[in-house]
């Protein structure tokens, strides 16, 4: 059977709360959207950067829930700044019998990252 990679999930217009350069990498997001996005821990996403045209890979690391926290960690806190706006994306291979019925996750953000 034939597969196809598809957008999995999309956090639209994330805000970012902070940077963290000390650490291993990575980007902290909110449990609670992570949920909303049906994002897990560990997993690989793309980061790309309104303000700045950045685009990056990185993974997930799973933040407070209800803190509203979107944090770059590592080297990727380079490529952003608090306040930045993000989109943030996972993939999935599909069966391409299975594409009539895919639908990813997607939530739009307000300016203090609550969903719209």
């Amino acid at each position: 059977m034939s597969k196809i990679l598809m957008l999995k999930s999309k956090i639209h217009d994330a805000i970012v709360t902070e940077t963290e350069l000390d650490y291993e990498g990575s980007i902290t997001i909110d449990k609670e959207l992570m949920d909303s996005a049906n994002l897990f821990p560990f997993e690989l996403v793309h980061v790309l950067n309104k303000n700045n045209g950045a685009r990056f890979e990185t993974y997930v690391i799973e933040g407070k829930p209800g803190g509203k926290e979107i944090c770059l960690n590592g080297p990727a806190s380079r490529l952003a700044q608090k306040g930045d706006v993000l989109m943030i994306l996972s993939y999935a291979m599909v069966d391409v019998d299975e594409l009539s019925n895919w639908e990813p996750a997607i939530i739009r953000l307000d300016s203090e990252n609550n969903s719209l």
